[in-house]
């Protein structure tokens, strides 16, 4: 899932990637992606035991992310 929160007047430029891959063990990871378009951006997993834990998890994000204006 690709967000971007565009605000031209701001000069604010960003994009908020998220994405679920399988782990070696079992386990599911949530990786994001953010930072200034343009960039390589910062990057994070988080990793879940289950995929519904991590689909959870992912849903809860890009809600997050819809209130501050990514689309």
């Amino acid at each position: 899932m690709h967000l971007t929160r565009i605000t031209p007047d701001a000069n604010l430029h960003r994009f908020y990637r998220i994405e679920i891959v399988p782990g070696l063990f079992g386990d599911w990871g949530l990786v994001r992606n953010w930072g200034r378009i343009g960039s390589s951006g910062q990057l994070r997993t988080d990793w879940f035991a289950t995929e519904a834990e991590a689909k959870d998890a992912r849903f809860e994000l890009h809600m997050a992310k819809a209130k501050r204006g990514y689309e």
